[in-house]
């Protein structure tokens, strides 16, 4: 499956109606972000069950904004609506099977349920 382009108002959407959504925060005039692409594209060909977008952070400042990224290439990833990763730099390949095998063994009734524990907390 092929990266999609994401914006500012397909963002939310695409959280929330995917299973786990990869999203990398780039912009064409980063290198690591350019060495990076052809990992993440490889990377979604061999997960197509998983959606795998791009953020043109050039594009769509306001979204990273709200994203508060602050340096690119930036890595986010969604289960289930649940922001569950989120890091800048660029991995190898065998850090991103890595990351999405980890993704995948979750088990989100925890992962909620530590959400749960922390605002009540807070």
């Amino acid at each position: 499956m092929a990266t999609t382009a994401l914006t500012a108002t397909t963002f939310e959407e695409a959280i929330t109606t995917n299973d786990t959504v990869v999203v990398d925060f780039w912009a064409s005039w980063c290198g690591p972000c350019r060495q990076f692409a052809p990992v993440f594209e490889a990377a979604s060909q061999q997960h197509p069950d998983i959606v795998f977008a791009k953020v043109d952070t050039e594009a769509e400042q306001s979204l990273a904004a709200a994203a508060r990224i602050t340096s690119i290439p930036t890595l986010m990833v969604f289960r289930e609506g649940i922001l569950v990763f989120s890091q800048p730099g660029a991995l190898p390949a065998a850090a991103l099977e890595s990351l999405i095998a980890s993704v995948r063994a979750l088990d989100m009734d925890t992962v909620r349920a530590d959400i749960d524990t922390k605002k009540a907390s807070a």
